[in-house]
Protein backbone atom coordinates (compact mmCIF):
# COMPACT_ATOMS: atom_id res chain seq x y z
CA UNK A 1 0.00 0.00 0.00
CA UNK A 2 1.38 3.41 -1.02
CA UNK A 3 0.82 5.89 1.80
CA UNK A 4 0.14 9.46 0.68
CA UNK A 5 0.09 12.79 2.52
CA UNK A 6 -1.46 15.90 0.91
CA UNK A 7 -0.41 19.48 1.69
CA UNK A 8 -2.63 22.11 0.06
CA UNK A 9 -4.41 25.13 1.51
CA UNK A 10 -7.49 24.68 -0.71
CA UNK A 11 -10.02 22.19 0.75
CA UNK A 12 -11.67 21.46 -2.60
CA UNK A 13 -8.29 20.53 -4.10
CA UNK A 14 -7.59 18.15 -1.22
CA UNK A 15 -11.04 16.64 -1.70
CA UNK A 16 -10.37 16.21 -5.41
CA UNK A 17 -7.10 14.43 -4.74
CA UNK A 18 -8.71 12.21 -2.11
CA UNK A 19 -11.51 11.27 -4.47
CA UNK A 20 -9.02 10.13 -7.12
CA UNK A 21 -6.55 8.42 -4.78
CA UNK A 22 -9.05 6.66 -2.53
CA UNK A 23 -10.52 4.91 -5.56
CA UNK A 24 -7.30 2.95 -6.04
CA UNK A 25 -6.70 -0.29 -4.15
CA UNK A 26 -2.94 0.26 -3.80
CA UNK A 27 -3.06 3.87 -2.53
CA UNK A 28 -4.10 5.32 0.82
CA UNK A 29 -4.18 8.91 2.07
CA UNK A 30 -2.95 8.90 5.65
CA UNK A 31 -3.02 12.65 6.32
CA UNK A 32 -3.61 16.12 4.97
CA UNK A 33 -2.36 19.60 5.89
CA UNK A 34 -3.26 23.11 4.78
CA UNK A 35 0.07 24.79 5.57
CA UNK A 36 3.71 24.08 6.28
CA UNK A 37 3.40 24.08 10.07
CA UNK A 38 0.61 21.51 10.00
CA UNK A 39 2.59 19.36 7.59
CA UNK A 40 5.76 19.38 9.67
CA UNK A 41 3.79 18.47 12.81
CA UNK A 42 2.07 15.62 10.96
CA UNK A 43 5.32 14.20 9.60
CA UNK A 44 6.63 13.84 13.13
CA UNK A 45 3.89 11.27 13.72
CA UNK A 46 3.25 9.75 10.28
CA UNK A 47 5.59 8.31 7.68
CA UNK A 48 4.17 8.54 4.14
CA UNK A 49 5.69 7.03 1.03
CA UNK A 50 5.10 10.27 -0.90
CA UNK A 51 4.02 13.85 -0.28
CA UNK A 52 1.76 15.67 -2.75
CA UNK A 53 2.58 19.34 -2.18
CA UNK A 54 1.07 22.61 -3.35
CA UNK A 55 3.71 25.13 -4.35
CA UNK A 56 1.79 28.23 -3.21
CA UNK A 57 0.66 28.15 0.41
CA UNK A 58 0.29 30.79 3.13
CA UNK A 59 3.45 31.63 5.04
CA UNK A 60 6.38 29.48 3.97
CA UNK A 61 6.13 28.77 0.26
CA UNK A 62 6.13 25.26 -1.12
CA UNK A 63 9.60 25.73 -2.58
CA UNK A 64 11.03 26.94 0.73
CA UNK A 65 9.23 24.15 2.56
CA UNK A 66 10.56 21.54 0.16
CA UNK A 67 14.16 22.55 0.84
CA UNK A 68 13.45 22.26 4.57
CA UNK A 69 11.88 18.84 4.06
CA UNK A 70 14.93 17.67 2.13
CA UNK A 71 17.02 18.32 5.23
CA UNK A 72 14.58 16.70 7.66
CA UNK A 73 13.31 13.83 5.51
CA UNK A 74 15.78 13.29 2.66
CA UNK A 75 14.16 9.98 1.64
CA UNK A 76 10.63 11.41 1.35
CA UNK A 77 9.78 12.02 -2.34
CA UNK A 78 7.74 15.14 -3.08
CA UNK A 79 5.35 15.49 -6.02
CA UNK A 80 4.40 19.10 -6.64
CA UNK A 81 0.80 19.72 -7.72
CA UNK A 82 0.38 23.38 -8.65
CA UNK A 83 -2.15 25.74 -10.19
CA UNK A 84 0.77 27.37 -12.01
CA UNK A 85 1.90 26.27 -15.46
CA UNK A 86 5.18 24.46 -16.01
CA UNK A 87 6.79 27.61 -17.42
CA UNK A 88 6.56 29.37 -14.08
CA UNK A 89 7.70 26.92 -11.43
CA UNK A 90 8.55 23.45 -12.77
CA UNK A 91 12.30 23.95 -13.08
CA UNK A 92 12.54 25.68 -9.70
CA UNK A 93 10.57 22.85 -8.09
CA UNK A 94 12.86 20.19 -9.57
CA UNK A 95 15.94 22.14 -8.50
CA UNK A 96 14.48 22.31 -4.99
CA UNK A 97 14.27 18.52 -4.93
CA UNK A 98 10.82 17.64 -6.29
CA UNK A 99 10.39 14.25 -7.93
CA UNK A 100 7.77 15.60 -10.31
CA UNK A 101 5.65 18.61 -11.24
CA UNK A 102 2.01 18.45 -12.30
CA UNK A 103 -0.57 21.18 -12.76
CA UNK A 104 -3.89 20.89 -10.94
CA UNK A 105 -5.61 20.05 -14.21
CA UNK A 106 -3.87 16.68 -13.77
CA UNK A 107 -5.88 15.50 -10.75
CA UNK A 108 -6.73 12.32 -12.62
CA UNK A 109 -4.95 9.25 -13.94
CA UNK A 110 -1.84 11.40 -14.52
CA UNK A 111 -1.55 11.99 -10.77
CA UNK A 112 -1.93 8.29 -10.00
CA UNK A 113 0.61 7.40 -12.67
CA UNK A 114 3.11 9.85 -11.21
CA UNK A 115 2.63 8.63 -7.63
CA UNK A 116 3.14 5.01 -8.64
CA UNK A 117 6.23 5.68 -10.74
CA UNK A 118 7.91 7.82 -8.11
CA UNK A 119 7.28 5.42 -5.22
CA UNK A 120 7.74 2.09 -7.00
CA UNK A 121 10.68 2.98 -9.24
CA UNK A 122 12.24 5.76 -7.14
CA UNK A 123 12.44 7.88 -10.29
CA UNK A 124 11.39 11.40 -11.17
CA UNK A 125 8.19 11.83 -13.15
CA UNK A 126 8.78 14.20 -16.05
CA UNK A 127 5.85 15.21 -18.23
CA UNK A 128 6.40 16.35 -21.84
CA UNK A 129 5.68 19.92 -20.73
CA UNK A 130 8.35 19.79 -18.03
CA UNK A 131 10.77 18.09 -20.42
CA UNK A 132 10.29 21.04 -22.77
CA UNK A 133 11.20 23.44 -19.97
CA UNK A 134 14.30 21.40 -19.14
CA UNK A 135 15.34 21.50 -22.79
CA UNK A 136 14.88 25.26 -22.91
CA UNK A 137 17.31 25.57 -19.99
CA UNK A 138 20.00 24.01 -22.15
CA UNK A 139 19.41 26.54 -24.91
CA UNK A 140 19.72 29.70 -22.81
CA UNK A 141 22.95 31.68 -22.70
CA UNK A 142 25.46 31.22 -19.90
CA UNK A 143 24.20 34.42 -18.31
CA UNK A 144 20.68 33.00 -18.11
CA UNK A 145 17.41 34.89 -17.87
CA UNK A 146 17.13 37.79 -15.44
CA UNK A 147 14.42 36.10 -13.36
CA UNK A 148 16.73 33.16 -12.71
CA UNK A 149 18.68 35.46 -10.39
CA UNK A 150 15.66 35.90 -8.11
CA UNK A 151 15.02 33.86 -4.98
CA UNK A 152 11.99 31.57 -5.08
CA UNK A 153 9.89 34.02 -3.07
CA UNK A 154 11.02 36.99 -5.17
CA UNK A 155 10.09 35.09 -8.31
CA UNK A 156 6.67 34.29 -6.85
CA UNK A 157 6.08 37.97 -6.04
CA UNK A 158 7.24 39.00 -9.53
CA UNK A 159 4.68 36.69 -11.14
CA UNK A 160 1.90 37.94 -8.88
CA UNK A 161 2.69 41.61 -9.55
CA UNK A 162 2.87 40.94 -13.28
CA UNK A 163 -0.52 39.19 -13.08
CA UNK A 164 -2.09 42.40 -11.77
CA UNK A 165 -2.17 41.76 -8.01
CA UNK A 166 -1.50 44.77 -5.79
CA UNK A 167 0.71 44.72 -2.71
CA UNK A 168 -2.11 44.10 -0.22
CA UNK A 169 -3.53 41.24 -2.27
CA UNK A 170 -0.13 39.58 -2.50
CA UNK A 171 0.45 40.07 1.22
CA UNK A 172 -2.89 38.41 2.02
CA UNK A 173 -2.27 35.51 -0.35
CA UNK A 174 1.20 34.81 1.03
CA UNK A 175 0.36 35.62 4.67
CA UNK A 176 3.08 38.27 4.76
CA UNK A 177 3.02 41.96 5.64
CA UNK A 178 2.65 44.61 2.90
CA UNK A 179 6.02 46.00 4.00
CA UNK A 180 7.63 42.62 3.30
CA UNK A 181 6.11 42.59 -0.18
CA UNK A 182 7.45 46.12 -0.77
CA UNK A 183 10.90 44.82 0.23
CA UNK A 184 10.64 41.92 -2.20
CA UNK A 185 9.53 44.27 -4.96
CA UNK A 186 12.49 46.55 -4.32
CA UNK A 187 14.89 43.61 -4.49
CA UNK A 188 13.31 42.42 -7.74
CA UNK A 189 13.77 45.84 -9.31
CA UNK A 190 17.39 46.00 -8.18
CA UNK A 191 18.31 42.51 -9.36
CA UNK A 192 16.55 42.85 -12.71
CA UNK A 193 17.29 46.55 -13.29
CA UNK A 194 13.57 47.21 -13.65
CA UNK A 195 12.01 50.50 -12.53
CA UNK A 196 8.25 49.85 -12.54
CA UNK A 197 5.47 47.30 -12.31
CA UNK A 198 4.74 47.93 -15.99
CA UNK A 199 8.25 46.80 -16.88
CA UNK A 200 7.82 43.73 -14.69
CA UNK A 201 4.61 42.87 -16.52
CA UNK A 202 6.22 43.39 -19.92
CA UNK A 203 9.15 41.19 -18.96
CA UNK A 204 6.85 38.47 -17.58
CA UNK A 205 4.79 38.48 -20.77
CA UNK A 206 7.86 38.26 -22.97
CA UNK A 207 9.14 35.30 -20.94
CA UNK A 208 5.79 33.45 -20.69
CA UNK A 209 5.53 33.91 -16.93
CA UNK A 210 1.92 35.11 -16.97
CA UNK A 211 -0.86 32.57 -17.40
Amino acid sequence: MIKVVIADDHPFIREGIKKVVNGKMDLEIIGEAENGDELLAMLEEKTPDILVLDITMPGQSGLELMKHLNDLYPKLPVLVLSIHSEERFAIRALKAGAYGYLTKTSISDELIKAIRKITRENRKYITPEVAEQLASQVDVSKEGALHEELSDREFEVLCMIASGNDVNEIADELSLSPQTIHTYRRRIKEKMNISSNVEMTRYAMENNLIE
